[in-house]
Order: C-alpha cells, then structure tokens, then sequence
C-alpha cells in the first residue's frame, strides 16, 4: 500500500512538470517578469508567499517558466530582427536590380554609340562627313534629351497652364536622371553599396553642370520624408533662407510651388548664389511621390531683374526626390541635384569648388540621405539623449554653430555687416555689425549681453591655399591639439563677453603662469561619425585676481565635421563658440573656426600619396572682401605641387563696445594672423614628406639653452650606458654639433618625463614626423598613448633594468605604436635609456624608434 501511494506521488511530481497556468497566474507572473525578468531564487519564493494564486506551483516549477519566458523573448526579438533585415536585403535587392537593369542600358547605348564612332573611323572621307553630320543631329538630339524643347503652347509661368507645363516637364526629365539613362553615372570612390551603408552614390560624367545621384533606404513614411527634405534649412548647411513666394494646387492632387532660396559661398573668396525654382510635388501611379525642382529662367518665365546684392545667379536643373513605398513599412529613396553654379565667375583656382560633382555630392545629396537616416533612428528611439537634451535640441545647436560660422565668413549687407575701412592691402579682412541680435541666437533673452546699442560683433577672415593637406587630418589636429594655435588670453576674453553680462574689454591679463590641458566632453554624434557635438573644457584658462572674478575654466561648444580622410570631396569643419556652464538651450553663440575645402577638379584622380606641404604663389582678390593670402611653398617634387589642393577659410568673431572698437580690431587682425602662421606652422610639422630636409626646422631650438644641454645630456647618457656614440663627430664647439645632428637623427628620438603619468618633453624631426606633432603640441601626449599593449609590457619588464645605475639602458623589441592623429607606425627595434644630467641625476627617459614607418 506504502508502495502504491509512493508512486502515485512520483507520478503527481512528473505530471507537474507540465503544469497549465491559469490566465490569473500567468498574469501574476506577467506583473513580476516586466519588472525583473530573472528573479533570484528569494524572489520567486517571496512571490509564492504574496500571491495565492501560485501555492500550488513548486519553486523550481516557477524558475521553469522564467526560463521559458527569457527564451521566448529573446526568440521574438531575433524573429523580430530577422524579419527588419529580410525586409531591408528584400528591398536593397529590388534597388540593385532596378541598378542593375538602368546600368544594361547605359551600356548598350554607350556600345551603340561606339559602333557609330568606329564606322565613321573606317568610311571613306565623303561618308565621314555625312556620318559626322549624322553625329551632330544625334548628340543634339541627346542633349534635347537632357533638356527638351516644350511642346507644350504655353510657356508663361505667370499662367497655371504655364507652370503645369513645365511641371510636368520638369517631371519627365527628373525621372529621366533617377531612373533612367538621361545621365552617365559613375559610382562614387568609396561608397559601396550594401544593406548597412547609406546607399549608392554616384555621379555625373561628361554632363553639362554638376551632378549627383543617391539611392537608399530609410524608415520613414514617403509623406514624412518627403516633408524633411523640402525643409532644406534643416539639413542643407550651405541654405541661407528659402521663401516660398506661392504654392498653386493643381487638378492632379499635387502642388506647384514658386521658390527664392539663397545659398552661403563657402568661402571668403567668392560670391554666394541664388535660385529662382519652381517646386512641383505629386503622386505616381505606382503609390511613390515626387518633390521635383528646376530654375526659372527668362525664357521660361522666370525673374528678368539682376540678383540681390552679394549674390549670383546659379541655375538648378531638373532635380529632385523620388520616395517610394517600401513593404512592411519605411521608403526607398532616389534623389538627384544638378546644378550650374556659373563656375566661370570665381577664380580659376577656385573652380573646382563648382566643378566637382564630388563636393555637390558630400554637400547636398549625401547630406540629405544621412539626415534623413538620422531622422529615422532618433524616431525609433535607438539614439540616447546626450547632456540630458533631446536629440532634435542637439541639432539646433549644431544648425546655430554652422549658421553663425557661415554668416561670419559671409558678411551679407542685409544681415548689418559693413567692412571696415582699410588700405585694400590687409591680409585680413575686418568686419563689423553693429546690430547683431538676429546672428547671435534664435532666441534671446532680454538679458542677453549682445542686445546692446553701444556696440555689436566684429569678425576677423582670411583664407590661404594648402598644398596636400588632406583637410581631415588638418581639423583632427586643430582639434585636438588647441594649445598649438589657440591664445588662451583670447579664449578667456571671448568667454568674458558672455560671462559679465556686459561688453568685455581687451587686454584683460590671462593667467598665462598655468597652461591648463583641454578636456572633451562628447554630446551628439551622426550616425556615421561625420559630425560631432561636443563640449570643451579648457582647464586653467583663468583670469587675474585684479581684472575680473572668474572661473579658471574656460567652455566651448564645438562642432567636427570631415574628419575622415577617406571621404572624398568631404569638407572638413571646426567651428567652436565660448559658452558659460549653464549652457541654456537658448545660449547665445558667437561661432568662429575654420573651414578646410578640397579643391578636387572633375578629372581629379585622388592618388594616396598625401603630403602636408603648405603652397602659395597665388594672391586671388575677391568682390565679396576676401583675400587669399600667402602661405609658405615647398613641395618636395614638381608633380605633387598640382596634387591635393584646398582652400582653409579662418574666421574669428569678437564683441566690442563702440569706443573700443578699433583696438578690438586691432587685437583680432594679429590673432588672425598669428593663427594663420599657426596653421602653416603645423602643417609643415606633421608633414610626412619630409620636407625639414630641405629647410631648417621651423621650431630648431638653437637659441635655447636648454635645448642645447638636453642635447648634450642625451647623447652623453647613451654613450655612458651602451658604450656607442649616437651621433657621429662632436666639433671643438660641441653643444651646436650634437643638437643639430639629434635633431636631423634618421630614427626617431623622444623623452618623456620621469613621473607617474610620463608626457613627452622633446622630440627631434624624425621623431615628431612619427608622433605626427609639433615640439609644442608633444606635451599634450603621453607616453602610454602611443604604446600598445604588448609595448607596455615590455617596457614594464625592462624599466628595473633601464633605472639601474650599472646597465642603464634597455633593448625593445620591435611593434607597433600609434602617432597623436591614432595612425598605427611599425618600428623595428626601440631603444630605451636613463639620461642624467651633470649632477648624475635622472634627468628624463629616451627612446629611439628604429627604421618607423606608418603601416
């Protein structure tokens, strides 16, 4: 009997194994799950004793269905996740094929055309002529094709047959570019198509203007995304204003929209330009929209006046966005810009600016798609809030930063600047605006310091021509090594013009006893690390008792864009502005930074051999108050002289009360210049071509006394220690002998201090080429940067030796280190070795790096 009831139990306990929750249960342990979906064991038997309704489920029972409950939810995510990305390849495929079936045409046509062109080779001369005759008509007819004459009667965009007319021509022509062969597209460098890249990019060759084309997919509604890009102040950084002058229904369902939009130029060396467009948005037949644009031009009706003041007159041909519905939600996306931007009207070295497809690609097209993107993920909540502030927060400051920058470079007359008067001869442009309330912020307090009537903003510009300088590299540095070029005095003073509530005065004394270091405090980020926002602390940056009471901790709001060097066309931007530690929404900024442009022609075929030599030899004057100035020119052979150019646009902006503003002035025109020579200074330095060889070392510490006896310290040291002479002959004179030949020593040779956190004190040219630095900016890096993991080991294992008073030195073996720009250099022996000074005393530790090279 015993026997039977053991049994039965053993059966109940098995049976209980695949126990039927009730719906009451279940919701019970829904309730606990949401809150903590992997209890502890005191948990689940707390839960037991709370809830009634679970006394009869056994503990481990409990612990079951949690585990089957994680399971089922992490198999719904994945299910969920699988099904988002079969449904982006499902669309990327349909996007490649219908590439695919666009690029067959072009090819056939081009095959086409290249059997005409042969038959014309091998016909007689009389044939030639007529088959020549036929090669006219046809590429007239092609270039009808681009740009057909209107059937239509009515052409008078002042009539709405007139616009609708040329709406639907509009129309015709645009899905002629986006979808079809109505231009030779070439995909552009580096942009690979894919299920997680942006999307295909391409542009134009052999076509009249400029050209670009993207196609991507986003996850957005057409009717959303077609209302962000439409919105071009939100994305286009180079759009000054855009009116909409009159929007027209028409029968169809779409509209008609009559178009100013004014642009920025993007440097101090040309004008900026206009448009006069006509918008037309409608629906297909097959569900997608399309927002389709082109010029206004006289004979089509357009505006016969000249442009406004400061401005020419570019043309955008058929142009546009073609959204189309993709399954199970989101859109798919082609957008083409085609613009003439009259590239005859600024100087010949300036061309390229409005040649280059590239740059309208990184400019418009490409910037349009990422913000769209960008738009996406913030929706969906898989970009977290940075500083506590909403992302769309975030991009408004980032608008603000680059608006203010591009109104500074500017200077438009209907904004209240005015130049400053000058001799015509000034490398350095002034100019002031005495009514700056719209410049400053969106929204101001009434408290705010630059409402004022005695005074207003003046901006300091320039601009020179670099030489292969890739300007991704360039900004990074400036970036990240601001004591390089920054004057800490004009930094405090700068903040002090927000601070005190009121106009700051120059010559306000700096603390300048105490060079503080920069700390960056990351905000927001785009989606692929194009931009960045941030927040910089500039530590020990104070005032003088006597002057002012102020924090000795200076802050900037700064904005990074281009730094990678891979993105061809990609201007690189550092544009910064002093704010105070509340940093309000509604902060004033008063924007200045600089600007670096490649100058890449339409032929160009970017090569990877990119020096940093800086060149001049050019002196262009420009009518919007520009001057592009000298820079210092030496390349190291003839051919890399007409490689990798660009053009870098400085400007400075400063407050001032109106009886103080010529010394203002004149404090900001030598700023500007001694940042100019800043700039030249540090490209020379990080150059890798080498070119110390052919001059002296801009920085060559001869005239310091202490540069020679660290010299002589150096070398003295490692002959103590190894019994080997590190430089060759010593003259009678000695100390000038041994610092000139360290300092032109083929490998590479830094000291670092002797402390807890070592920082590198002095470098010679081989070494600050490999560090990618200049002898000022070596402070900012510190030894444990550099090394990788396996070179602090071995260091760590021989650091007993190298202190030891009878050996003194140590061997390394070779490895890989990374420069201050984070690029990896591969050495194949380091040297290491205690110098003392004339006492016997540890002075600092040096290194020499054996036959470097970056990998």
């Amino acid at each position: 009997m015993a026997t039977k009831e053991k049994l039965s139990h053993q059966q109940q306990l098995d049976a209980g194994k695949y126990v039927r929750y009730t719906p009451e249960q279940v919701e019970a342990l829904e309730r606990v799950y949401s809150e903590c979906p992997k209890p502890s064991s005191l948990k689940r038997q707390q839960l037991i004793r709370e809830c009634p309704i679970l006394s009869n489920i056994e503990p481990k029972q409990i612990k079951v269905w949690f585990q089957n409950r994680r399971c089922r939810e992490k198999q719904r995510k994945e299910a969920s996740r699988l099904q988002t990305v079969n449904r982006k390849l499902t669309a990327m495929n349909k996007l490649l094929m219908e590439e695919n079936d666009r690029l067959q045409k072009q090819v056939s046509r081009l095959v086409y055309e290249n059997g005409c062109m042969r038959n014309q080779l091998h016909t007689p001369s009389v044939a030639t002529t007529d088959t020549s005759c036929e090669s006219v008509v046809t590429s007239s007819q092609h270039r009808n094709q681009l740009n057909p004459p209107s059937q239509h009667p009515q052409r008078d965009a002042n009539s709405p047959a007139g616009l609708l007319a040329i709406a639907e021509e509009t129309l015709a022509e645009f899905l002629s570019k986006a979808t079809g062969t109505a231009v030779e597209w070439v995909q552009m460098v580096g942009m690979k198509p894919g299920p997680d890249s942006i999307g295909i990019i391409a542009v134009s060759h052999n076509c009249s203007g400029v050209a670009a084309r993207a196609c991507g997919l986003v996850g957005l509604e057409p009717t959303k995304v077609a209302e962000i890009l439409k919105d071009r102040l939100s994305w286009y950084r180079d759009c000054r204003s855009v009116d909409v002058l009159s929007i027209i229904p028409t029968g169809n369902g779409g509209t008609i929209e009559l178009i100013y939009m004014q642009t920025y130029a993007p440097t101090t060396l040309a004008s900026a330009r206009d448009f006069w467009t006509l918008r037309y948005t409608t629906g297909l037949e097959d569900g997608s929209l399309v927002v389709c644009e082109r010029s206004l031009t006289p004979s089509t009706g357009g505006p016969t006046g000249p442009p406004a003041q400061n401005f020419l007159r570019a043309e955008m041909l058929p142009s546009g966005y073609l959204i189309r519905p993709c399954e199970g939600g989101g859109s798919m996306i082609h957008i083409v810009d085609h613009v003439d931007l009259d590239a005859w009207s600024v100087p010949e070295v300036l061309r390229p600016l409005y040649e280059s497809p590239k740059i309208l690609a990184q400019k418009m097209t490409i910037a349009a798609l990422r913000h769209i993107r960008q738009i996406a993920l913030e929706s969906s909540g898989e970009i977290p809030c940075g500083g506590g502030r909403q992302p769309a927060v975030l991009r408004t400051f980032s608008q603000r930063l680059s608006r203010g920058f591009n109104d500074a470079v500017n200077g438009f007359a209907d904004d209240g600047w005015s130049v400053l008067n000058s001799d015509g001869g000034e490398d350095v442009v002034i100019t002031i605006n005495s009514s700056p309330n719209k410049l400053v912020g969106s929204v101001l307090p009434s408290s705010n310091p630059f409402i004022s009537t005695s005074g207003g903003i003046l901006c300091a510009k320039a601009s020179m021509l670099l030489q292969n300088v890739p300007p991704g590299l360039l900004v990074r540095f400036l970036r990240e090594h601001r004591s390089e070029w920054a004057d800490c005095g004009v930094d405090a003073y700068s903040a002090a013009s927000l601070r005190a509530g009121s106009y700051a005065v120059p010559g306000l004394r700096p603390n300048t006893g105490f060079m503080g270091s920069q700390v960056i405090l990351p905000l927001a980020h785009t989606l692929e690390n194009e931009e960045f926002l941030e927040v910089m602390r500039l530590e020990g940056h104070g005032f003088g008792h006597d002057d002012m009471v102020l924090p000795r901790d200076l802050y900037m709001l700064q904005l990074c864009s281009g730094l990678d060097e891979s993105s061809l066309g990609a201007c690189a931007q550092l544009v910064f502005a002093p704010i105070d530690e509340s940093f309000s929404d509604d902060a004033p900024l008063l924007p200045s930074g600089f600007r670096v442009i490649p100058l890449d022609s339409k032929t160009d075929n970017s090569g990877g051999n990119r020096t940093l030599d800086l060149a001049s030899s050019l002196e262009v004057r420009c009518g919007s108050g520009g001057r592009l100035t000298r820079a210092v020119s030496d390349c190291s052979s003839p051919s890399s002289c007409s490689n990798v150019r660009s053009v870098l646009t400085i400007a400075f902006q400063f407050s001032y009360e109106s009886n103080l503003c010529d010394n203002v002035a004149a404090m900001a025109r030598q700023y500007v210049r001694s940042v100019v020579a800043s700039v030249q200074r540090v490209a020379m330095a990080i150059s890798p071509s080498r070119i110390g060889a052919q001059i002296e070392p801009r920085q060559f510490p001869g005239a310091s006394p202490e540069a020679h006896t660290l010299a002589r310290w150096i070398h003295r040291s490692y002959s103590f220690h190894t019994g080997a002479d590190l430089v060759s002959t010593m003259d009678t004179q000695g100390n000038d002998s041994v610092l000139k030949q360290l300092w032109h020593h083929s490998d590479a040779i830094i000291c670092c201090s002797l402390k807890a956190a070592p920082v590198f004190t002095f470098a010679n040219q081989a070494g600050l080429d490999m560090l990618e630095t200049t002898l000022i900016a070596l402070q900012d890096i510190s030894l444990e940067k550099i090394l990788d993991e396996d070179g602090r080991k071995a260091l760590c294992a021989e650091f007993p030796k190298i202190m030891q008073q009878q050996q003194g030195f140590a061997s390394l073996p070779g490895g890989v280190c990374m420069s201050s720009m984070g690029r990896p250099v591969s050495y194949d022996l380091a040297v290491a070795w205690k110098v003392l000074n004339d006492d016997g005393s540890p002075h600092c530790l040096a290194f020499m790096f054996q036959n470097w090279s970056f990998v």
